[in-house]
């Protein structure tokens, strides 16, 4: 039997190759993935994107949410795009590669990131939970609005979930939300907003 070998690329060459404004994708182990998601997906992130803008500016705090981001894990050969990324402002001046190619490197800069779930459902809950724990990302969402991650995350029988992870002593602790439960973030105390709102976006 003949394997077929793929070739693995670093961080550096994956910035040189990638094409400004077409697509979508991810370094995984050197590995380039695009990233296709649905319509159901990306109206539920922007509709997180929306609320977390309205609250950014109703608190005039120092964040933002940018366009176009990766984020490098400190001991992988990876680059991600979480569905919706909240930016410190202050903290950027320390980020050596934002300026020249909008790369995160020190979880300091980071005040949420957030992924949507989809069929790749391992990625989000368990490489991001441990890379996003790593570099100190203090607070990261997987937003299940289908319900499709494994038993051991979400529970049986399986339900659209919402985890929010949050940097305890150098470690994540995971609180869920379902259905019209408020969610509660340690970034932004006053959200006013459910779990169901949030799953019924892409409806």
């Amino acid at each position: 039997m003949i394997q077929a070998v793929v070739k693995t690329i670093t961080f550096e060459e994956f910035l040189a190759w990638y094409p400004d404004g077409k697509g979508r994708y991810e370094l995984y182990e050197g590995i380039i993935i695009e990233m296709n998601p649905t319509g159901e997906h990306e109206e539920v992130a922007a509709f997180m994107n929306r609320k977390l803008n309205v609250e950014i500016d109703r608190l005039n705090l120092p964040y933002f949410i940018p366009r176009t981001y990766l984020v490098k894990p400190e001991n992988a050969n990876s680059g991600y795009q979480p569905d919706v990324l909240v930016l410190d402002k202050e903290e950027l001046p320390n980020e050596p590669l934002w300026k020249k190619s909008s790369t995160i490197l020190h979880g300091k800069s980071v005040k949420l990131a957030v992924e949507v779930v989809s069929t790749n459902w391992r990625d989000d809950y368990l490489t991001k939970v441990r890379d996003y724990e790593e570099i100190g990302i203090p607070e990261y969402w997987i937003v299940d609005y289908l319900g499709l991650g494994g038993r051991r995350y979400i529970g049986s029988p399986k339900q659209p979930t919402l985890s929010i992870y949050q940097l305890v002593e150098g470690e994540y602790q995971v609180t869920q939300f379902r259905e019209d439960e408020p969610i509660y973030s340690l970034v932004f105390p006053e959200l006013n907003l459910t779990a169901g709102q949030i799953f019924r976006a892409g409806e």
